[in-house]
């Protein structure tokens, strides 16, 4: 079995159901039942509800990672019961039964809240930008951005045209980068 995953977040349905698999992650959210705590787990592809029981040693230690610690489960999928299916979800179907847990970064508290559009402001979301690209609008976006490029990309290859990377020497950003000049050997004194 592979050290991170065997499956994305977004991927497991009920045909999965039985074996066990290892998923790795974001905890995106975290809701304690009691005798049950539910995380569910988020990577690039979506989210898959993960659930352990009180008795289970690793109960304690899945239970004090924090929002946004990145961890790696294996256990089985099982199929949901009928009332508790959520079709807002691809794998909403099913959830799964953790057996193992590694802790692979523990997070802080955070400075924004990447589970919600709750907008914490320009100035705090510029700051901590690596944050704010995990929020789902801001992930969509970016993922958009990309597919769009490729798309370009391959239509223009299809045509013909050929692609040359050229330097660039700096380049402006929306996020509000600092720019920095490269200084001629050719030139000196410019840059």
């Amino acid at each position: 079995m592979h050290v991170y995953r065997t499956h994305t977040c977004g991927e497991l349905r009920l045909s999965h159901a039985g074996p066990s698999v290892r998923l790795s992650g974001w905890v995106h959210r975290k809701r304690d039942h009691g005798q049950l705590l539910f995380v569910d787990l988020r990577d690039n592809h979506g989210i898959t509800q993960c659930v352990i029981d009180v008795s289970s040693p690793l109960f304690a230690e899945l239970e004090s990672v924090r929002v946004e610690s990145v961890i790696t489960v294996t256990g089985a999928v099982v199929p949901r019961s009928a009332e508790t299916v959520n079709p807002s979800l691809g794998t909403g179907e099913v959830e799964l039964r953790v057996e193992e847990l590694q802790v692979r970064s523990r997070a802080e508290v955070l400075p924004l809240q990447v589970n919600s559009d709750e907008d914490a402001g320009e100035e705090i979301r510029l700051r901590y930008r690596y944050l704010d690209l995990r929020r789902e609008k801001m992930h969509r976006n970016i993922l958009l951005r990309g597919q769009v490029i490729s798309s370009i990309r391959r239509r223009m290859i299809e045509q013909n045209f050929t692609e040359f990377q050229t330097p660039i020497l700096t380049a402006s950003s929306p996020e509000g980068a600092r720019d920095y000049l490269v200084p001629s050997r050719i030139h000196p004194g410019k840059f």
